[in-house]
């Protein structure tokens, strides 16, 4: 079992709080942040991949930093809501920012939460963040506790593709994450994928909805 990485190291420290402090601190700032990088704001692309799902449904976010994305599908009317997040001090901050909206500390690689618990489980921005040969054992914890759909928001590139990332390598990496899931895990298919091309830049990410047979 995957215990601790070197990933795990600088997201949990110093580098993951400095993260959380010089990001949005609010939903509206996030949307506004969106609509800059993408010219379509979080909560339209929410509502454009799953407005029609029960609001009852039971939703993880893996990598939930601050809670915003929670926070966004709570203004929509889900109510059953719980993020996982590796940094304690993302974790202190969404209780005091965002105290409607639950999360644990916990990891990606160890989910805490029975086979098919959740009706949706998703990431956005995280699984960039894990290095290649550990990707398989957190795609499979997501695929685990998902009963229906796994969701996803990741850079996207058609090859696997180390980034340097605020000087340093090693730590992100982009590829095409929906074809990933869908070759480790058959049961699997595609409901919907939009490209996002970024504003002013020749990066992509990719949005992705995976319905589980």
């Amino acid at each position: 079992m995957i215990k601790n990485t070197q990933q795990i190291e600088l997201w949990s420290g110093d580098f993951g709080n400095a993260y959380v402090d010089r990001n949005p601190q609010s939903v509206a700032e996030l949307d506004a942040l969106y609509e800059k990088d993408y010219g379509i704001t979080r909560s339209a692309l929410n509502e454009e991949f799953f407005g029609a799902l029960d609001r009852n449904a039971k939703i993880l976010e893996v990598g939930a930093n601050i809670g915003l994305q929670l926070g966004a599908l709570q203004r929509m009317g889900f109510k059953n809501l719980l993020g996982v997040e590796i940094n304690d001090y993302a974790v202190s901050q969404a209780k005091k920012l965002h105290p409607e909206v639950d999360i644990i500390k916990g990891s990606a690689f160890d989910l805490p939460f029975r086979d098919n618990y959740f009706n949706l489980v998703y990431t956005s921005g995280v699984l960039i963040h894990i290095a290649p040969g550990n990707l398989p054992k957190a795609m499979g914890e997501i695929v685990r506790v998902s009963k229906n759909f796994v969701w996803g928001l990741e850079y996207f590139a058609d090859e696997p593709t180390d980034i340097e990332y605020r000087g340093k390598k090693g730590f992100l990496w982009k590829r095409d994450f929906s074809a990933m899931y869908q070759e480790l895990f058959p049961s699997l298919s595609v409901v919907k994928e939009k490209m996002l091309p970024m504003v002013g830049s020749q990066n992509s990410s990719q949005m992705f909805l995976l319905e589980k047979q």
